[in-house]
């Protein structure tokens, strides 16, 4: 099996990039699965009904999110409804929609995708994720009743990234980490057959700080003030990052990882 993990989208460029990139993907990878992570599409603060619309259109099969995920208010009812739109498993109990969910292809392949949140320099109190991934993973065996298991990272700290990855290993598919919007240099599988990455990067404009507006936030670190300094998303040509996992059929772990870099000035 394939899967196609695309890292944080960033804004109108990061989504037009994303919506172009994802059938010239399907076409040249042929991915079994791709799966993106959509938490900064709209305007670099959330994502909408209509941008999860725009994504499946193009063939994105599962979005993630993140912290930001509720950022824009109209995708909180969605949460509940759409099952290819997951939120942080580690939320509390009552919290709208899912972070964990099992999809299945044409062929009958089945994947079981499960986003966590980090806790390490984060706004938000989660549930350990650890224990959160060990409740989650529970009833799935890898290779037995889901052919593939693909875990989101989305965590500020790269070492619970790490420790995240060797606390799975041998157990999933592959442990992809998102949310700092830089992709690392470390792509490789772990000594138990699991693919991984700290962070697979953005989608979205590199001549910016983190996909916003240099300029803006520049200022900002200079003045410490933020009223009258609103950051926006970079507008100039988006890179789409991201990794190629391709698993055993037979066990589910990984054979293969490659990152992604596409167009921008990442790619020049």
């Amino acid at each position: 099996m394939k899967i196609l993990f695309l890292g944080d989208v960033m804004g109108r460029g990061g989504r037009d990039a994303v919506c172009a990139f994802v059938p010239q993907a399907r076409a040249q990878y042929a991915p079994d699965f791709v799966v993106v992570n959509g938490e900064n599409a709209a305007g670099g603060f959330g994502i909408t009904p209509p941008i999860c619309d725009d994504f499946f259109r193009a063939g994105v099969d599962v979005i993630t999110g993140g912290n930001h995920i509720w950022d824009q208010q109209e995708i909180i009812p969605s949460l509940g409804r759409e099952k290819r739109l997951l939120r942080p498993h580690n939320y509390p109990e009552g919290t709208p929609g899912t972070g964990v969910g099992v999809y299945t292809n044409a062929r009958g392949q089945s994947l079981l995708v499960l986003h966590l949140q980090g806790q390490v320099f984060m706004h938000e109190h989660l549930s350990c994720p650890f224990a959160c991934a060990d409740a989650a993973l529970k009833p799935y065996t890898l290779g037995g009743n889901v052919a593939a298991i693909f875990v989101d990272i989305h965590a500020e700290a790269n070492s619970e990234k790490m420790a995240m990855g060797h606390y799975l290993d041998g157990r999933v598919s592959a442990v992809l980490g998102s949310h700092t919007h830089v992709p690392t240099a470390d792509t490789h599988i772990l000594v138990g057959g699991t693919a991984y990455q700290t962070d697979v990067g953005m989608c979205g404009d590199y001549d910016s700080v983190i996909g916003m507006e240099k300029s803006v936030v520049v200022k900002r670190f200079l003045t410490k003030l933020t009223k009258g300094n609103r950051m926006t998303p970079a507008t100039g040509d988006a890179t789409v990052c991201g990794a190629l996992v391709e698993t055993d059929d037979k066990t589910g772990l990984a054979k293969k990882i490659e990152a992604i870099k596409v167009g921008g000035v990442l790619c020049t």
